[in-house]
């Protein structure tokens, strides 16, 4: 794969590090809430419990070459931003139905707006990383 369409190099292994610091805040803080208080809140929980898998599978895939690991992080990405945007929303009109935060309420402000602006930083760079793939002779981007 030529250096220019791959996702783990230059912008994108500080990508990745802000991945892999949500993955593990996220699946240490989900774990904690799941194993004492899942009885208190568990849609948060379980919330909580989804976006570090998804954390998770982006940090994975975007570290990773290739056309398959391209694919599942744009869509590891995607869903994250449906996630915060969705999650954000609800926890502002709705607060109640969640019971207690996770990483996503409130757009992520308990974490200085890093959640809404993470997939959006990610999307960008795999439009960038695809345009470079693009941008090269002989090269299609399916």
């Amino acid at each position: 794969m030529p250096e220019a369409a791959r996702t783990d190099r230059g912008w994108g292994r500080l990508l990745v590090l802000v991945y892999a610091v949500f993955a593990v805040a996220a699946t240490g803080r989900s774990t904690v809430q799941l194993a004492q208080n899942a009885d208190e809140a568990p849609l948060a929980y379980a919330l909580s419990a989804f976006a570090a898998v998804v954390y998770l599978v982006a940090t994975w895939t975007l570290a990773r070459p290739g056309l398959r690991a391209t694919r599942v992080a744009w869509a590891a990405v995607g869903v994250e931003l449906a996630g915060v945007l969705l999650i954000g929303t609800l926890s502002l009109w709705h607060p109640e139905v969640l019971g207690d935060d996770t990483v996503w309420s409130r757009y992520g402000a308990r974490y200085g707006y890093v959640p809404l602006v993470l997939p959006v930083a990610g999307l960008a760079w795999l439009a960038h990383t695809r345009r470079g793939l693009a941008s090269r002779p002989g090269r299609r981007v399916d």
